[in-house]
């Protein structure tokens, strides 16, 4: 397994109200595209958020948060929660509200 089913499931249960949701398989993960621009996604145990880089600093401060390190450097704008970070739905949600804030303003990736 490379990826956590059951925390695939939950952001699918969280994102299925979402007009323009894909689903790829990514970076040994499971990556979730929003309006054509990667959003959240999981990879192993964590999930990975695309959010503000504006507001890294302040969300790694959070239990179970970090920089997301896939290629062993920082990337800006993304960081991994694990399941320490939420107890509850309503936790989860607050997470994903954060990437899906930022989904109108990201770039997209330029398509090969």
């Amino acid at each position: 397994m490379a990826y956590n089913e059951s925390l695939a499931e939950k952001l699918r249960l969280n994102l299925r109200t979402k007009m323009s949701v894909e689903e790829k398989k990514m970076m040994g993960g499971l990556c979730i595209i929003v309006d054509e621009k990667m959003c959240v996604g999981i990879i192993k145990d964590e999930i990975m958020l695309r959010v503000n880089p504006e507001l890294v600093d302040t969300l790694i401060q959070k239990q179970g948060c970090r920089l997301m390190d896939f290629t062993k450097r920082p990337m800006k704008g993304y960081i991994y929660i694990d399941e320490t970070a939420f107890s509850t739905n309503k936790e989860l949600q607050q997470w994903i509200q954060y990437a899906l804030d930022y989904n109108p303003t990201a770039k997209s990736s330029k398509k090969k």
